[in-house]
């Protein structure tokens, strides 16, 4: 597929005033979570919601992170989402879940974002 990165904005779900832009995540839909920095989530006063919770890496490494809830913004699309409180070393990722709360699919040849929709119900 090739990689490539996008410019978000990571808000606190209570007080949306309180954000951060996120100048270079990298979209990665072999992640289910996105993960933003720990110092950039603390900075917005999200709340560390769920301690200790186990990740396999890609190199097979597994590794306990605590997870939040945040409102990650891409231009118009916005979705609340689990997002990891990542540390020194992890990648700045946009995963799966958010990309489809966002009802955005990748375009491997443009390497972009594109809308799918309209969103399948029951």
């Amino acid at each position: 597929m090739g990689t490539f990165f996008i410019r978000c904005k990571i808000e606190n779900i209570v007080d949306r005033s309180r954000s951060v832009v996120m100048p270079k995540m990298l979209v990665d839909t072999g992640s289910e979570f996105t993960w933003i920095p720990e110092t950039a989530l603390e900075k917005i006063g999200v709340k560390r919601e769920k301690k200790d919770v186990p990740f396999i890496m890609a190199n097979g490494q597994q590794i306990t992170r605590s997870v939040g809830f945040a409102i990650i913004r891409y231009g118009k699309y916005f979705t609340v989402d689990e997002v990891v409180f990542a540390e020194k070393g992890d990648l700045l990722l946009l995963g799966a879940r958010t990309l489809e709360g966002l009802s955005l699919a990748v375009d491997p040849r443009k390497k972009k974002l594109v809308a799918f929709g309209p969103i399948p119900a029951a």
